[in-house]
């Protein structure tokens, strides 16, 4: 007769355990020079201050797409 296994990939004993399957190396991040220049910047300057959104007013609608008809400008009150 066989014992009963556990439910999913994990054997019970010996040297299988969920800490060694779930502890995994880190693989080094990939050297960028870009982000090196960056952050010996930083350390010399600063950090740059945080961009704000300019006000702008908002739009009242669509402009004429078409040339005022004559009769139009005519008809308008000086």
């Amino acid at each position: 007769m066989t014992t009963p296994r556990p439910p999913g990939n994990f054997h019970s004993g010996g040297m299988y355990s969920i800490l060694i399957l779930a502890m995994t190396k880190r693989k080094p991040a990939k050297f960028s020079a870009s982000k090196a220049v960056k952050a010996k910047a930083r350390e010399r300057v600063g950090q740059p201050k945080p961009s704000r959104v300019m006000q702008s007013e908002p739009r009242t609608g669509r402009q004429a797409k078409h040339k005022p008809k004559l009769e139009d400008l005519l008809r308008q009150p000086e």
